[in-house]
C-alpha cells in the first residue's frame, strides 16, 4: 500500500510552487512527519512532511518542476516499513506496554489543526481543556487555538481517551499540524497507565546530555551555509526542533547586535521600576489578536494618508421615527429597532453618491465597488472584531437589526468565523456606546474610510433664532486622502448627516 504525498495549501492567492530541494530519495527510510522536500513559492519557502511512515517511492516531482497546489509530488510505500518502527519500539521497551494497549494502537485517532480560515496560516494552542489520560466524548471541546482573527474551538474527532498532547499551551501551529493523540474507545484507566508508562521513556531525552531531537533539514542546510552553530539557535520546533525560520531569526539577531543597531521604539526597554511597584505588577503576553489589532492600526497609520472631517447631527428626527415605531417594528419583526440601522442605511445612501469611500487602492490601480460591505465595529473581551454585513445596501431596517444583533452576540461569545470578517468595504465605529463625546476613528485597512459615531448629548443649538435643547451627536469621517479628495470627504459626511436629520430622504433616495 502506498501513501501519495501532495502539494499542501500554499497560501491565500498562491497557486503554484517550485520544488526547490528533496532531502530524501526513492528507496530511503522516512518516519511520519519528517521533512522531505522543500518547495518555493513567490512569497514563502515550503516544507513537506511525510504523511507516514515506509519507505521512499517514486519522486514524480523533480528539483525545479514547478506544481499546482495539491499535485503529486510523490509516493511513500508502506507496507515494508511498518514493522520497522515497532521493532524498533520493541527493542527500547521489550515489554513495557500490555497486550490491551497495543490492541488499541490501530485505534489511534489524530487530533488536527481545523481549517482557520482564508489567509491564517498559523494559531497558538491557547487552552487545553483536557490531559493526557481523560476521557472524551465525540465532538467534546479538546482546547482552543488563538488566530491573529479569532479564536477557534476544537473538537474530539472521536469517542475515547486522550492519549498524548503534541502541541502543549502557548504552542505556535501550522494549518495542518498534529494536536493530540486519542486513543478510540479505551478506557481511561488503560490510556492513564500507558501514559505513565511512557512518561519515563520521554524523560530520558533530555537527561542523556545530547539533543536527540532531528532538526529540519532546510535548517541545518542554512545553518551550515551561514556557519552557524546549533546550540546559539533556539528551536522553536517540537522538543526544540529547530527551524528555517529559526535559524533566520538567530541570523538577523546576530547581524543586529554586530551592527548595534538602536531598538525600535515598540522593542525599548521600560525605565528603572522600584521593587515596590515591580511586585505590584503583572505581565500577560499579548494575545495574537491583541498584537495582530495593534499592528494593522500602526500599519494602517503608515500606509494611509489619514485624515478626519467632522459634523453634528441633529438626533431628533431619527429618535421620533425609532420612539413612533418601535413597538410595532418589534412585534412584526422580533427585534429591537436600534440606532445602528438608520446609520447602516445612511451610509450606504451617501456611499452611491461618493463611492471613492467604498474603493480601495490595490497597488497603482483604485478598485470601485458595486456593493456595500458594511463592517460593524464590536468591542468584546479579547479586543476589538469587524464582523461585516455582507450587501448591506440591499437589506431593509430588520434585516439590518437582526444580522448586527446575531454578529454581536457571536462576537462576544467568540464564535465568529473567518468569513464573517472578511471583504468589508466599509466600517462604522460606535465609541457612543462607552461615552465618547468625539474622536478620530483609525482606518480598517485596506478600506479607505470609517464612520466614527458619538454620544447623544443635549445641546443648546440655535434654530430660527432662538435658542433651543436638541439630542446632537459628533460625527467623524477617518478617510485616506490618497484617494478620496477633501471635497468627497465632506460632501459623505453631509448627506449622512442630511439622511439622519430627516429619515424620510432615504425612502425618497434623497
Amino acid at each position: 500500500m502506498s501513501t501519495e504525498v501532495r502539494v499542501p495549501t500554499l497560501g491565500e492567492s498562491v497557486t503554484e510552487a517550485t520544488v526547490a530541494t528533496w532531502f530524501k530519495k526513492p528507496g530511503d527510510t522516512v518516519t511520519a512527519d519528517e521533512m522531505l522536500c522543500e518547495l518555493e513559492t513567490d512569497k514563502v519557502t515550503v516544507e513537506v512532511p511525510a504523511p507516514a511512515s515506509g519507505t521512499m517511492g517514486d519522486i514524480v516531482a523533480a528539483e525545479g518542476e514547478t506544481v499546482g497546489v495539491d499535485a503529486l509530488l510523490a509516493t511513500i510505500e508502506e507496507a515494508g516499513a511498518a514493522a520497522k518502527p515497532k521493532a524498533e519500539k520493541s527493542e527500547e521497551k521489550p515489554a513495557e506496554k500490555p497486550a490491551a494497549a497495543q490492541s488499541n494502537e490501530g485505534k489511534m485517532v489524530d487530533v488536527m489543526v481545523p481549517s482557520l480560515g482564508e489567509s491564517v496560516t498559523e494559531a497558538t494552542v491557547s487552552t487545553w481543556f483536557k490531559k493526557v489520560g481523560d476521557k472524551v466524548e465525540a465532538d467534546e471541546m479538546l482546547c482552543e487555538l488563538e488566530t491573529d482573527k479569532v479564536s477557534v474551538e476544537v473538537p474530539a474527532p472521536a469517542a475515547g481517551v486522550l492519549q498524548e498532547i503534541v502541541a502543549e499551551e502557548g504552542a505556535t501551529v501550522d494549518a495542518s499540524a498534529k494536536l493530540a493523540v486519542i486513543a478510540e474507545g479505551a478506557s481511561a484507566g488503560s490510556s492513564t497507565s500507558s501514559a505513565k508508562s511512557d512518561a519515563p521513556a520521554k524523560s530520558e531525552a533530555p537527561s542523556s546530555g545530547g539533543k536527540d531531537v532531528e532538526d529540519a533539514p532546510s535548517a541545518k542546510k542554512l545553518m551550515a551555509e551561514k556557519g552557524i552553530d546549533p546550540s546559539d539557535v533556539k528551536g522553536s520546533g517540537k522538543d526544540g526542533r529547530i527551524m528555517k525560520e529559526d535559524v533566520a531569526n538567530a541570523s538577523t539577531s546576530s547581524k543586529s547586535a554586530s551592527v548595534s543597531v538602536a531598538p525600535t521604539p515598540s522593542a525599548a526597554p521600560r525605565g528603572p521600576v522600584n521593587a515596590d511597584d515591580a511586585s505590584r505588577e503583572e505581565r500577560v503576553k499579548m494575545t495574537r489578536l491583541r498584537a495582530t489589532i495593534a499592528k494593522r492600526l500602526k500599519d494602517s497609520q503608515n500606509t494611509a494618508a489619514m485624515l478626519t472631517t467632522y459634523n453634528e447631527v441633529d438626533m431628533s428626527g431619527v429618535m421620533g421615527l425609532r420612539n413612533e415605531y418601535k413597538d410595532l417594528f418589534q412585534k412584526k419583526h422580533g427585534v429591537k429597532l436600534g440606532f445602528m440601522s438608520f446609520f447602516v442605511k445612511a451610509c450606504c445612501h451617501a456611499l452611491k453618491e461618493v463611492p471613492e469611500v467604498n474603493a480601495e487602492i490595490d497597488g497603482n490601480e483604485v478598485v470601485y465597488k458595486n456593493y456595500v460591505h458594511m463592517g460593524v465595529a464590536v468591542g468584546t473581551p479579547n479586543g476589538l472584531v469587524v464582523p461585516v454585513l455582507r450587501d448591506s445596501d440591499q437589506m431593509g431596517f430588520a434585516e439590518i437589526e437582526k444580522t448586527i444583533a446575531e454578529m454581536g452576540t457571536r462576537a462576544r461569545d467568540g464564535k465568529l468565523s473567518m468569513a464573517d470578517m472578511q471583504g468589508g468595504s466599509f466600517t462604522i465605529s460606535n465609541g457612543g456606546v462607552y461615552g465618547s463625546l468625539m474622536s478620530s476613528p483609525i482606518l480598517n485597512p485596506p478600506q479607505s474610510g470609517i464612520l466614527g459615531m458619538h454620544k447623544i448629548q443635549d445641546r443648546p443649538m440655535v434654530e430660527n433664532g432662538q435658542i433651543v435643547i436638541k439630542p446632537m451627536m459628533y460625527l467623524a469621517l477617518s478617510y485616506d486622502h490618497r484617494i478620496v479628495d477633501g471635497k468627497g470627504a465632506v460632501t459623505f459626511l453631509v448627506r449622512v448627516k442630511e439622511a439622519l436629520e430627516d429619515p424620510r430622504r432615504l425612502l425618497m433616495d434623497l
